[in-house]
């Protein structure tokens, strides 16, 4: 809860009613709430309180006297005064301060600078009614802290029950934000520019309470906006339950932490979602220019209590039949004072039972990630609503956000739907740019261009001039490949992109192979022969020169014979 501080002028011990002394503590729109501060003194806290309640304040703050351990107000002395039948009339939240801070806050409000206190509770009582009509005041800040930190994880635990209860009409829920607006003599402010939008009309304050780095409140009130905006849009559409889907998702995938509380993020989750992004904008409007805005000058009325709900100004609030919920901010809790509301018999089954089953992924295949050719969805229903995660198909994992990207990774990948990549098939022939043996990814196949997901070109070799070159070759472009022909009787050589004749071509075709071997043997052959012949006339020499010393031969002249006695 965040009000503006005021020190009264008059009865600053709050012991008598402020209109007495002609003082009103009412709230005004777009304005903080009213933190009224009182001294403590002559008279019991309730009282002050009661006088402060009916004077219009939002809660009041009690400055100690003395420099002491603070003590808890609601004291038996006051309750048994006799003086305590309002005591349960009260509803505004109250606390004691010690005495050094409510002396700081004393002399920052006499120097004319502005005081603004955050108050913080955690438990509240519920307050039933017959109808079931209800809202949550709610923030898209997640850097607050625990508070934040506690709705979020209620946002994504309540989401199942609330889409379940609003599709088959058992609840009318409307999202609401808080906004304030900048005092006009504070506009030209650091604290103003950075905290507001529309020329200090709706401001928020800072997430991490410091001006000079991280997200402005400006921003948180520009998220506030869109979430608004997204509802009225979805709710003129019939689908009013889609913004729990909005709000959650936004949460996980756009968290200032990773620095993605954008409005680029935030078109990324609207998108997934089928949500009409165009009026949305439109709604939105432009934040910078010095106008107001309907839907956030609707949210500043709507902040005013009328009858017996009150004043909103603690964040969150759930305000059920008109009435606001006190109790603890948890699914269990906020269901059962949800039918409570409903007239005895009247409950719906869940009111009944743990037991719900909302399958998000029905509709919009829960803003997941989807293959429909494939049949295969990142969705995955689940007790409190869906959960986006990349599933596990015939043993390949998918890998990927959940949301916009999923793909198949593994050996096998390519048995399911091709592993994401590019097939094609065109008279008999098939090709595929996903490989097995790669764990990701997608590749063209040789004769193709492209990117392998979505598609895969021919490439004509004959006009980009790539094959079939040679000039007596004649070029013709084939699907995933081509055709080259040679004229005149001769044949075309791919390995060498030319044209030869039928001798040169069965050479440098499957022939070859054959010709080494027949020129082998032909080697082989003359060798031998050659072989032969010089034997032969080795031998031809040697008898010549035995016999020549027996008989004269022919081309030998004639010798003397001689009588040798050693034979």
């Amino acid at each position: 809860m965040v009000g503006s501080v005021v020190y009264p002028k008059a009865n600053q011990k709050g012991c008598k009613s402020f209109s007495d002394v002609d003082i009103s503590f009412q709230t005004k729109p777009g304005s903080y709430p009213t933190f009224v501060l009182v001294d403590r003194g002559d008279c019991f806290f309730t009282l002050k309180a009661w006088n402060a309640q009916n004077a219009g304040a939002a809660a009041i703050l009690v400055a100690d006297d003395r420099s002491e351990t603070l003590i808890t107000m609601d004291t038996p002395e006051e309750m048994n005064a006799g003086k305590g039948d309002y005591v349960e009339k009260i509803t505004i939240p109250s606390a004691l301060i010690s005495r050094s801070l409510a002396d700081k806050i004393k002399d920052a409000l006499s120097n004319g600078e502005m005081v603004n206190i955050n108050l913080d509770w955690t438990e509240a009582l519920p307050h039933p009614d017959e109808r079931v009509e209800y809202e949550l005041w709610t923030n898209s800040n997640d850097e607050c802290g625990p508070k934040c930190d506690n709705l979020i994880e209620f946002l994504k635990d309540f989401k199942g029950a609330a889409q379940l209860l609003e599709r088959k009409g058992f609840t009318q829920f409307t999202p609401r934000y808080i906004t304030w607006y900048c005092p006009e003599a504070f506009l030209l402010t650091k604290q103003c520019k950075s905290q507001c939008i529309n020329h200090g009309r709706y401001c928020a304050p800072d997430p991490e309470q410091d001006f000079s780095k991280g997200y402005d409140g400006k921003d948180v009130v520009i998220q506030n906006l869109r979430q608004a905006c997204f509802y009225k849009v979805a709710n003129a559409s019939g689908n009013p339950w889609q913004w729990w889907d909005y709000v959650t998702d936004f949460a996980i995938r756009c968290p200032m932490k990773d620095k993605k509380f954008t409005e680029e993020c935030s078109d990324q989750v609207i998108t997934s979602l089928g949500a009409n992004l165009k009026k949305i904008k439109e709604c939105v409007g432009d934040p910078h220019a010095d106008v107001e805005n309907p839907v956030l000058k609707a949210e500043q009325d709507a902040q005013i209590g009328k009858g017996s709900r009150g004043d909103v100004t603690i964040l969150p609030t759930l305000v059920i039949n008109d009435r606001q919920y006190r109790g603890k901010l948890s699914r269990a809790a906020v269901l059962k004072a949800i039918c409570a509301g409903f007239q005895e018999t009247t409950e719906p089954s869940i009111c009944l039972t743990q037991d719900m089953e909302t399958n998000e992924c029905l509709e919009n295949n829960g803003g997941c990630w989807q293959d429909k050719s494939a049949n295969i969805t990142a969705c995955r229903d689940t007790f409190r609503g869906r959960v986006c995660e990349c599933p596990i198909v015939q043993n390949v994992k998918f890998v990927g956000d959940g949301y916009t990207h999923c793909e198949a990774s593994g050996a096998l990948r390519c048995a399911i739907n091709n592993g994401g990549c590019w097939k094609g098939t065109q008279e008999g022939k098939v090709y595929s740019a996903c490989i097995d043996d790669h764990t990701k990814g997608c590749k063209c196949p040789p004769g193709f261009k492209g990117d392998g997901i979505n598609k895969c070109e021919d490439i004509d070799e004959c006009e980009e001039k790539l094959k079939c070159q040679c000039p007596q070759c004649k070029c013709k472009n084939t699907w995933g490949s081509y055709e080259c022909k040679c004229g005149s009787g001769l044949f075309y050589s791919q390995e060498n992109d030319v044209c030869m004749g039928k001798y040169t071509a069965s050479m440098s075709g499957g022939n070859f192979l054959g010709m080494i071997i027949l020129v082998a043997a032909v080697a082989g052959v003359a060798g031998y022969a050659f072989y032969k012949i010089r034997i032969q006339r080795y031998m031809d020499s040697e008898i010549r020169q035995i016999m020549a010393q027996y008989m004269p031969l022919d081309n030998q002249p004639e010798v003397p014979s001689q009588l040798h006695h050693d034979i």
